[in-house]
């Protein structure tokens, strides 16, 4: 039976592919999503949602408790700064894995830090596209096992 998963994607994320190549990649948002439409067919059935709006990705996890098994989720930008997310992934109760494309470690210094990590199953980061295909197979297995 296929797992039910969303992929949450955060503030800016929409400009993928154009935004900071160097730092993020060529790789749009529509391109990662239908590679991991792709790459987990027969195993997950995904749903994506996108905002720039810190409220609309908290009315997305609320909303996941209805009908996911699980959520894959880069808060861009917020994961620095957002109590408000990390209580609504307290309160989702569903594994949620924090995905990055870049290594935030290896970036500024107030980018170090997470607010959700302590909440979130796992953290994926510094692979680019991959992240999110990495994340994906770490939730599954955890579902599963």
């Amino acid at each position: 039976m296929a797992r039910q998963i969303l992929v949450l994607n955060g503030p800016n994320l929409n400009l993928l592919g154009t935004r900071e190549p160097e730092v993020y990649g060529s790789t749009t948002l529509v391109d990662i999503l239908a590679h991991l439409g792709n790459e987990f067919a027969g195993r997950a059935e995904l749903r994506d949602a996108q905002s720039n709006s810190e409220g609309e990705l908290i009315d997305a996890l609320h909303d996941a408790r209805t009908w996911a098994d699980g959520v894959v989720f880069n808060p861009g930008a917020y994961t620095h700064t957002s109590v408000a997310l990390r209580d609504a992934i307290s309160a989702c109760e569903l594994p949620v894995v924090e995905t990055h494309l870049s290594n935030v470690h290896a970036r500024e210094e107030f980018r170090h830090t997470s607010m959700l990590s302590a909440v979130c199953l796992g953290v994926v980061g510094g692979f680019g596209r991959h992240s999110y295909t990495v994340a994906l197979e770490g939730l599954l297995r955890h579902l599963d096992g």
